[in-house]
């Protein structure tokens, strides 16, 4: 394998054939290079499906009202659907096995203000529960408890970017933000995996908000986890149960589509999982044609080689080269070309991803990127392949007579 002139004669019959060793190696990095692109792009549709979900659980219901679009036992259509207290007390006692975590909610756009710096943001009054809905991750201090919705506390977890734009580098926690008039108290900054707008939210007691802006015990809407041990066969015969019973406790017709709007993210996990699926399989079909493309090149190209050489080895084995030696030789040269070309190959398409990157947002795919060990993967198939598609030629070749050897055209 080190002998050093067994590599000056290879690299010596590669400089001769330049043509030869060129369109070799063209193969076999176009093969990784399409291979690379293809996963890389398949992750990227992958990584945009997953952002869309980040920003709150998989096994989010999320109940929001309308107004009615049909009249029903008297009543006429247009009517505004309200949600109160009661509602509440109603979905935990009909549903209680099946709900995990469970958090009405009324959202406000609203004036705050730090000194001398101010914006408009979007205020939830929630339970805390609330933040497993939103997958907000505590990274300051601490998010609401049960006790801040007891004493109805003036308290506030704000968003990353609350802080950052009211306070700069400085931190809030402990500090004092004005809420239209009204003073809080910052008791935990999150960030969340959902992006800038869901790091722009300020979270505040339910019962606080409710009993300043909702004197009649309103809610705008509600958000739930279902029991994580439902299937999502469970998950949705539940919701439909949940629909069908609020329709019934607001006198809403049963077809009417509007007024009631229960959102189960278990439906649109199910369909992406199936999607991507689908995707996952397409892509592997494509990625093995293209390898198997690359392989029969490779196959093609050796047989090519080796007939080409035929005199060549055929004056070798009348010096007294063994068959041994003939065939080693051939192997190596192939399994060097298919190593540096799948490599060459698989550097150009890693850094082509890195290059698109960005650009290619807008059209859905984000952070278009491959797992090391399946283009090494893939590379590795084809150095043996191409040690196979050297072998068999060159075995056939090695058993050839000098004398028949020569006498080729």
């Amino acid at each position: 394998m080190f002998d050093i002139d067994r590599w000056q004669e290879i690299f010596q019959a590669l400089n001769k054939n330049k043509l030869r060793t060129a369109l070799s190696g063209f193969t076999i990095a176009f093969a990784i290079l399409l291979f690379t692109l293809l996963f890389g792009v398949g992750n990227g549709l992958k990584h945009t499906f997953e952002k869309q979900f980040a920003g709150d659980a998989t096994n989010s219901v999320y109940i929001n009202s309308g107004r009615t679009t049909k009249p029903y036992k008297g009543l006429q259509s247009g009517r505004r659907i309200q949600y109160r207290n009661d509602d509440m007390k109603f979905i935990n006692e009909k549903f209680e096995d099946k709900i995990q975590f469970f958090s009405p909610n009324i959202q406000r756009n609203m004036q705050v203000i730090y000194k001398g710096e101010q914006n408009r943001y979007n205020v939830r009054g929630v339970y805390p529960d609330y933040q497993p809905l939103e997958s907000a991750v505590i990274q300051d201090g601490r998010f609401l408890t049960y006790l801040d919705l007891e004493r109805r506390s003036k308290v506030v977890a704000i968003g990353r970017l609350v802080e950052k734009d009211l306070f700069g580098n400085k931190h809030a926690l402990g500090k004092n933000i004005n809420i239209e008039g009204i003073s809080y108290k910052v008791v935990g900054v999150f960030n969340d995996p959902g992006g800038d707008n869901d790091e722009r939210y300020i979270y505040t007691p339910f019962t606080t908000f409710q009993g300043m802006y909702k004197p009649n015990d309103e809610l705008d809407y509600i958000g739930l986890t279902f029991n994580p041990k439902l299937t999502v066969d469970q998950a949705l015969a539940f919701t439909n149960s949940l629909t069908k019973l609020l329709k019934e406790k607001h006198s809403v017709d049963p077809r009417d589509q509007g007024a009631i709007r229960v959102r189960n993210y278990a439906e649109g996990t199910k369909n992406v999982e199936q999607f991507m699926g689908v995707l996952n399989i397409i892509i592997l079909f494509i990625g093995i044609g293209t390898l198997v493309a690359g392989i029969i090149g490779i196959s093609n190209i050796m047989v090519y080689i080796v007939k080409e050489r035929t005199k060549e080895l055929g004056i070798r084995k009348a010096l007294g080269a063994t068959p041994k030696s003939i065939v080693g030789m051939i192997m190596m040269e192939s399994i060097f070309v298919t190593a540096i070309a799948g490599y060459s190959g698989l550097l150009l398409g890693v850094f082509a991803l890195e290059s698109l990157g960005d650009s290619l947002e807008k059209y859905f795919i984000l952070n278009p990127s491959v797992e090391t060990y399946v283009v090494v993967g893939a590379t590795i198939v084809l150095v043996i392949a191409g040690t196979i598609a050297g072998y068999i030629p060159a075995k056939r070749a090695a058993s050839i007579k000098p004398i028949v050897a020569l006498n080729d055209e």
